[in-house]
């Protein structure tokens, strides 16, 4: 990381706190290509990406923004080759297990959102163990989006108020965006104010599509690798200068 980033404590001067997102999404995009423009294996870009997940977990916490949901693993990443998949599933446990104290000691607050009975059941375990142990903590919510799709994402909330539907529990007239909402993974939480995605790719990636709608979109070519605070300020400082009237004059 740089000097420069790592001297990013405090909020920087030129955003203003009153106009900060309340929750910040992204797409950790590029470990992969980070790696190979170092002659480097894949994973070596996985492990500096997690550093880099770290850092911006402590940063939005210092800043002051409420929710930072990631796009961990999405459901279409099965299909990568098997040795990259077993080294993520590990890097996942491993962290969770190592990183748990300081979550607990920061006031982290940690959930995960997508199909998680597709996952190994050590990671399982490890998934529910730090959910447990940090659902009482305010200071920040940290999602993870692992197993994840947004078009899954939907059926599971449709399928979910048919089976309502048909044991009479609710009727299709009361079906409303409150009642769907309520049935997807992030039902806690409000709608990301800002998805970022790194990389230089230009897509959502079936990430986060019902509650994008009204999303602030930043997309830099940085790798995440490289994405550090002063790349995060960058964000921030183009969602401040972005004029939201979500469909309004």
């Amino acid at each position: 990381m740089t000097a420069q980033s790592t001297n990013l404590e405090y909020l920087p001067s030129d955003l203003e706190r009153e106009l900060l997102p309340h929750h910040v999404a992204v797409i950790m995009d590029g470990n992969g290509r980070w790696a190979k423009r170092r002659g480097l294996p894949r994973i070596m870009g996985h492990k500096r990406g997690t550093d880099i997940l770290k850092d911006l977990l402590r940063c939005c916490k210092d800043w002051g923004i409420k929710v930072l949901t990631v796009y961990a693993f999405s459901t279409e990443n099965w299909g990568r080759p098997q040795e990259e998949v077993d080294f993520l599933m590990t890097l996942f446990q491993r962290v969770l297990r190592q990183e748990l104290r300081e979550m607990l000691k920061e006031n982290v607050r940690i959930g995960f959102v997508g199909n998680l009975k597709a996952l190994p059941s050590a990671l399982q375990a490890e998934i529910g163990r730090s959910m447990k142990e940090t659902k009482d903590n305010r200071g920040i919510d940290f999602n993870v989006a692992t197993n994840y799709g947004g078009r899954q994402e939907i059926i599971q909330a449709c399928q979910a108020i048919a089976e309502k539907v048909d044991k009479g529990l609710i009727q299709p007239h009361e079906i409303d965006e409150a009642t769907f909402e309520h049935h997807l993974y992030t039902a806690r939480h409000c709608d990301p104010d800002l998805i970022i995605r790194t990389s230089g790719e230009m897509r959502l990636s079936n990430f986060l599509l019902w509650q994008a709608a009204y999303s602030e979109i930043y997309f830099t070519d940085t790798l995440w690798p490289d994405f550090d605070r002063s790349e995060f300020r960058k964000a921030l400082l183009a969602y401040q200068q972005r004029d939201r009237r979500f469909g309004k004059v």
